[in-house]
């Protein structure tokens, strides 16, 4: 390139700086990007906790919901019905459970209970979660101390309950729990819903009732 051309060069690179300095400056978007939708698998809840911990940083743990299934995901029976019997002994699937749920909620982030699990297990549940030092209180979704009593879902077949950051939702859809409890509570819909569940047809229901609203799904099946 001979010095005409270098010279014809630099005015073309020193006219593109000055339009774009001159020009309407590019506005940055606010805040992150909005979350996608996922769907996956995992036999550690380490990774869902790493993963949560992400999104709280991003979007606020206020505005991340995580939540868990109990049977099969958090504890173990010994018996077909684990709060049936006063001698059912419930152990941890994973032998950290307790220590990645505090995670979470040190992190700040919302964290509750979805069990299939009638409301009349409330007092048991409570023990055998206890008795594994788990415990949703203080993390648990508005209203944090509970509803005051329980209320039939539209939709639903029987009624369902929010005690101490557990739904109990006796066996029914669980998307449809989920959405009618939400709309129970005075907070705006959650940025982001991270389930974890044992059952495939769980998640599918949740990330069904949510797929056209605002509230993105991050679907975990508990395999281990």
């Amino acid at each position: 390139m001979n010095n005409k051309s270098l010279r014809t060069f630099g005015l073309v690179i020193a006219m593109m700086a000055t339009t774009s300095c001159a020009g309407t400056p590019v506005k940055e978007p606010e805040g992150p990007p909005p979350p996608q939708n996922l769907l996956g698998s995992t036999d550690e809840l380490q990774l869902v906790t790493e993963l949560s911990y992400e999104q709280a940083k991003r979007y606020g743990g206020h505005r991340v919901l995580v939540v868990l299934e109990i049977d099969g995901t958090l504890l173990a029976s010994d018996q077909q019905d684990p709060c049936g019997s006063a001698q059912s002994t419930m152990q941890p699937v994973q032998a950290d459970a307790a220590e990645q749920v505090q995670r979470m909620q040190d992190a700040g982030l919302k964290v509750i209970a979805l069990t299939s699990r009638r409301p009349d297990c409330h007092a048991r549940t409570l023990e055998q979660l206890n008795h594994n030092s788990i415990s949703f209180e203080d993390s648990a979704w508005p209203p944090q101390e509970g509803l005051p009593e329980a209320f039939l879902a539209e939709g639903a077949a029987q009624v369902m309950a929010y005690e101490n950051g557990v739904i109990f939702s006796l066996e029914q859809d669980k998307g449809l729990i989920l959405k009618a409890f939400l709309g129970k509570s005075d907070e705006p819909l959650p940025t982001l819903i991270v389930m974890v569940d044992s059952e495939q047809s769980n998640l599918n229901s949740v990330m069904k009732k949510f797929s056209r609203t605002e509230t993105k799904v991050h679907a975990w099946r508990y395999t281990r």
